[in-house]
């Protein structure tokens, strides 16, 4: 049966929505994708047509896409990979013409690993989307409460007098470098090639003789990026895994710092704090046991990720560190759910995030009410130090999506 992302609230498979590139679907599409545009570039250079009349066919409809996702994926035990059986697919719906350059010189993890490449980079660019309003809205919170005098708490105990600018400007701080550092990462993510052990001779075979005489094989690996879009690196990464080590960090670090987010908001809706209330909806929130119950179930799905994202990351790198030879045995294959789940994860979490900033409501009287319990000699105009400093500096240092820099940015300063 498919994964419809039951046990995961939040991270929406239904075809359109954001967390859909990250489901099986997608995976094979991305596999499709990728068998495709190696198939243009051999044609290119022995003439003729390509597979993507045969790619619509297989999987243009969501339903047949559907359908030869859950058979490859039972075919996929006899082999250890669902590309074995992907390219039995293609093969026979190519006809006698395509079928020999159907993954002609290529082996499962160049297909698979530049497949999910392709998933986590169509991930990174809606999290980066959703991350990019979750920086404008902690912004707009922080400038709006600049100078309102708040309770700070410190190991669970009051604290001494802040502002809530300056802890909504301590969001900002942590969301707007986790979006430029994923946004490098993900970038930089190369295309996968090499071959049957990373030497690239099948696809020598080709370049030797017909139907691609003439041409160096790298140069028909640069060409296969171009169809991609996908840098090349200088060689292959079948068993030196630091691109997808270094996207699972930029991935678990959005999580992490959504959840300090998700956190805050949690510790501020609290019954005998009631500083904060998340944004309503039809139905968000609702207690199948407690009708008065309004549960901050964003910020709740959001600290699930935040906890769930550590453990994910680290199998990728775990998997990374007992890589062998010219292909792992099995450290590989650990890799694919952990990634698949961690982008997941981050979608979910940097949507939810967005919308929970955007909508984030302030009770003001409840803020003055506990920095007065919480410190009952504080007087009327509580010292919060350099807090509004802090506050400036930190906008002033933030690349404003909303156009121009932020408040506080010395004129001609990089963002």
């Amino acid at each position: 049966m498919p994964d419809v992302g039951l046990l995961t609230p939040g991270a929406d498979l239904a075809p359109g929505s954001p967390a859909a590139v990250t489901d099986d679907v997608a995976v094979l599409r991305a596999m499709l994708r990728t068998e495709a545009a190696w198939v243009r570039v051999l044609a290119r250079h022995r003439g003729g047509g390509g597979l993507d009349a045969v790619v619509e066919r297989l999987a243009g409809p969501d339903a047949a896409a559907l359908d030869l996702a859950t058979r490859v994926a039972r075919a996929s035990a006899d082999g250890g990979n669902p590309v074995i059986p992907l390219v039995a697919e293609l093969r026979d719906a190519a006809g006698p013409d395509l079928a020999p350059l159907v993954h002609a010189g290529l082996t499962s993890q160049d297909v698979l690993d530049t497949a999910l490449v392709l998933v986590l980079r169509d991930a990174a660019g809606n999290i980066r989307a959703d991350l990019r309003r979750a920086v404008t809205a902690a912004a707009r919170l922080a400038e709006d409460h600049r100078g309102r005098p708040a309770l700070g708490r410190t190991l669970a105990q009051a604290a001494v007098p802040t502002t809530l600018g300056a802890r909504f400007a301590g969001w900002l701080q942590g969301l707007d470098p986790a979006r430029a550092f994923l946004a490098e990462t993900a970038e930089a993510l190369p295309l996968a090639y090499g071959g049957a052990a990373g030497e690239l001779s099948g696809v020598s075979d080709l370049a030797d003789g017909d139907p691609v005489a003439d041409c160096d094989p790298l140069a028909l690996v640069e060409a296969w990026g171009d169809e991609l879009g996908l840098p090349v690196g200088p060689g292959p990464w079948h068993v030196t895994r630091t691109p997808f080590v270094r996207l699972a960090s930029a991935l678990a670090e959005v999580c992490v710092v959504l959840g300090k987010v998700a956190n805050d908001v949690l510790q501020g809706v609290r019954p005998g704090v009631g500083e904060l209330r998340e944004p309503a909806a039809p139905g968000r929130g609702a207690s199948s046991a407690m009708a008065h119950k309004r549960n901050p179930v964003l910020s709740v799905l959001v600290r699930r990720s935040a906890i769930a994202a550590p453990h994910l990351a680290a199998q990728v790198l775990a998997a990374a560190g007992l890589a062998v030879d010219e292909r792992s045995d099995g450290a590989w294959h650990a890799e694919w759910p952990a990634l698949q789940q961690l982008a997941r994860h981050t979608v979910a979490s940097a949507h939810a995030v967005a919308e929970l900033l955007e909508g984030l409501e302030v009770d003001t009287d409840a803020v003055d009410r506990n920095l007065r319990a919480g410190l009952p000699d504080v007087g009327r105009a509580p010292d919060v130090g350099a807090a509004a400093a802090v506050v400036d500096r930190v906008l002033g240092r933030f690349d404003d999506s909303a156009g121009g820099p932020a408040r506080g940015r010395r004129a001609g300063e990089e963002p």
